[in-house]
């Protein structure tokens, strides 16, 4: 009995010893953890799709939110006054990730609104150029389709009180611009609005130039994009050269001057093809500091032709918006997307 005994005591001190010696080792792990929130994006799970999946209840009723970067006041009057000219039977609304727009109408505020003017379901089309950036993945939280953010994506989300919508319909994202063919024909109309003659831009250069992302994995897939929407710019325009770079404006400094200066020097190459100044055209969503200061400081000095004008204002923005949401809904009715109905700024 005695023996029986000290093994029974021995055992549980062992028990003892290694749940103290797990804990010790798990809470340090644990308080890291809650003091350094996640800093890389993880897979979809079922619940964060929860919202996307819901079923269409009764008829199907599109709503559309178009959301944005964001700017100034100049920068946001140029995407309002585009989705005013997008038809669809459904209601139409603008949302806004940064600065005044996204305080006024968040997120979740712009959903609730399209349920209550009738929507059934919600498609959400990003103004973005591209669907590999960062601002994307907001988009892709605030949807369901990503269960976490970086830190600092998701704080820019929380300094402008965004968050996900409480509404009882079904959200579908679309893609960005990406290689819409609908954006190179607006880029197209900017570049013979430099060089009107055809038979001039065929001994001239084009080069489009746009804002760019942060990592090199984006900016490959980006540059993807941005290739096929050079080429098709070409076919429509005729220029006999037409490049593409991204200054990767919001990099660490080093990686802007470098990418800056790989622009410079394929403009310079284009102007030694061609023996003329080089068309230059921004490949932005809308007018403001970037395209207006920032594009010109990059190129100063180089033998260049520069139209600062964006995407916007154009009516073909309008038809990509109404190609993106017939493009969401496709596979539900795509007559409750088709049509031409009140614009936005005259709906209840």
């Amino acid at each position: 009995m005695r023996h029986s005994s000290c093994l029974l005591i021995l055992r549980r001190s062992f028990v003892l010893a290694t749940t103290s010696v797990l804990a010790a080792l798990v809470m340090p792990v644990v308080q890291l953890a809650a003091q350094h929130p996640a800093s890389h994006k993880v897979s979809t799970t079922a619940a964060a799709r929860t919202q996307a999946e819901k079923p269409v209840k009764g008829k199907l009723v599109v709503g559309t939110m178009i959301i944005a970067h964001g700017g100034g006041p100049e920068w946001n009057a140029q995407v309002d006054q585009m989705a005013r000219l997008v038809k669809s039977e459904g209601p139409v609304t603008v949302s806004y990730l940064m600065g005044p727009g996204a305080s006024a109408n968040p997120f979740q505020k712009a959903a609730a609104d399209l349920v209550a003017r009738g929507a059934t379901a919600i498609a959400v089309v990003p103004l973005l150029v591209s669907s590999h950036s960062s601002h994307y993945d907001q988009i892709r939280f605030l949807v369901g389709q990503l269960d976490t953010l970086s830190e600092v994506m998701h704080h820019h989300l929380e300094m402008g009180g965004i968050t996900r919508a409480d509404v009882d319909v079904p959200i579908r994202l679309t893609k960005a611009v990406d290689d819409s063919p609908d954006v190179a024909h607006v880029l197209a109309e900017r570049a013979r609005a430099i060089i009107p003659e055809a038979g001039e831009r065929s001994h001239r250069a084009l080069f489009l130039l746009g804002h760019g992302p942060n990592s090199a994995e984006d900016y490959a897939s980006w540059m993807t994009n941005l290739r096929r929407v050079a080429t098709n710019v070409q076919k429509e325009t005729g220029f006999r050269s037409v490049l593409v770079e991204l200054v990767r404006d919001d990099a660490p400094a080093e990686v802007r001057s470098e990418a800056v200066l790989r622009a410079r020097e394929l403009i310079q190459l284009q102007h030694d093809l061609t023996g003329q100044p080089v068309a230059v055209v921004p490949i932005l969503v809308s007018t403001g500091e970037v395209s207006q200061v920032k594009f010109p400081k990059d190129l100063e000095g180089m033998p260049i032709i520069y139209d600062g004008k964006g995407l916007l204002p154009h009516p073909e923005m309008a038809r990509w918006v109404e190609t993106r949401i017939r493009e969401s809904w496709s596979g539900a009715s795509t007559a409750a997307v088709k049509g031409a109905a009140t614009p936005l700024g005259t709906r209840p």
